[in-house]
Parts: structure tokens; sequence; C-alpha cells
């Protein structure tokens, strides 16, 4: 069975090494995991591409709901998201907007805050956490899930006990948790798909699919 470490190996010698995630700023990755949810990451595109290059916390708290959601509406759930944007908002504020000081607390506890926000579950803490503040917790999604369950990985069913899986087996380390991700991610979407697409695929040789 192959390990993780293995599958991060094959994966980063056959895609090479990502830059994930495309913001410009912690914040703008913030706005962006809440908007990637349950949508496609081009609506997500259009929607930061409606603030004009002005997407900031202060900008976000002082814009009244309907001319925030009239921003976001590309990214679809716009009612809802507008909420969770205002929620997430106000607990940056907490830190002063600042990434620095929210990394002066600890891993537990910052996700442990943010779970608690509205609109934020185990997949958006993980990549907030990740991504906007450099913080090395693995993130889960849809692709991890179905790659998982195809090599097979022993990795379990459940978030957290993926999640686990990937963090006991690999460093505790910032840039492999973001281009591992970030591999299976656009593994997901060139082969690993809802119907895969084999011819190719750098898996070929350990996929449980696959081999008879």
């Amino acid at each position: 069975m192959i390990t993780a470490q293995r599958l991060y190996e094959k994966l980063l010698a056959h895609y090479g090494d990502l830059n994930w995630w495309p913001a410009d700023t912690p914040y703008e990755v913030i706005v962006g995991a809440i908007l990637t949810q349950n949508t496609a990451w081009h609506n997500v595109e259009k929607a930061i591409a409606n603030f004009d290059g002005d997407l900031s916390p202060n900008r976000i708290m002082t814009l009244d709901h309907a001319a925030l959601e009239a921003l976001i509406r590309p990214a679809g759930f716009f009612k809802q998201k507008a909420v969770y944007l205002k929620a997430i908002t106000a607990w940056f504020e907490q830190y002063q907007f600042n990434v620095d000081t929210v990394r002066e607390k600890s891993l537990a506890h910052l996700r442990a805050e943010l779970l608690a926000v509205r609109g934020v579950g185990m997949e958006t803490a993980d990549a907030i956490l990740l991504y906007a503040f450099n913080l090395p917790t693995f993130v889960v999604d849809n692709y991890t899930m179905r790659l998982c369950e195809r090599i097979p990985l022993d990795a379990g069913h459940k978030y957290m006990d993926v999640k686990t899986y990937f963090e006991r087996n690999l460093p505790a380390n910032v840039q492999l948790y973001n281009n591992f991700h970030a591999l299976i991610v656009i593994h997901g979407k060139e082969h690993c798909r809802k119907k895969p697409v084999c011819e190719g695929c750098p898996l070929v040789d350990d996929c449980a699919r696959l081999i008879k």
C-alpha cells in the first residue's frame, strides 16, 4: 500500500511544485475561503474582481448587506455568504486585522475560534489557517476523500480521521501541506474525477480500481 509521503512524491514528480492559494493578501485568502464554498473557483474570481482591488476588512465591515450581496453574487449563495463574511471579518477584527497577532495564539485555539464563527466549517477553518496564517494544518476536501478511497489509503472516511492520518504521516510543514493539497486538487480535476480519467494518471500503478 502506498504511503502518504510516497503519494506526495508521485504527485509532485508529475505536476511539479504549485503556488497556491492565489491571493494578494491574507485577508483575500479568508474571503476566498468563504466564497469558494459550494461553487467553482472561477466564480470566486469574478466576485473578488467586483471589488476593483479594494478588498479590505474595513470595506467589508462598512458595506451594507445589500451592497455586499451584489458584489459577491457571482459566487452563489450570496445572502448567506454576505453574513459569513461579516462574521469572519468581525473575528479577524479581534486581532486588529494583524496576521502576526493571530499567530501569537496556538493553532488549536485559533481552530476552535474559527469553528465557532458562523459559516466556518472544518475545511474552511483549515484553509484559512494554512493559507492565510501559514500554520501547519492539513486541509481535507472532496478531492482528498475521493483519492483516499480509490488508492486506497487507510485514512478513514471522516474529515478528522483523514486529516489526522496525513498529519501523523507527514512532517508538520506549511509548504508541504500547502503543496500537497494543491496537488490533490489538480489531480482530482485532471484524473481522479467522479468519472475517472485513468489514461496518463501518475497513480495508475497504485489505484485499487485498476489493481485486480
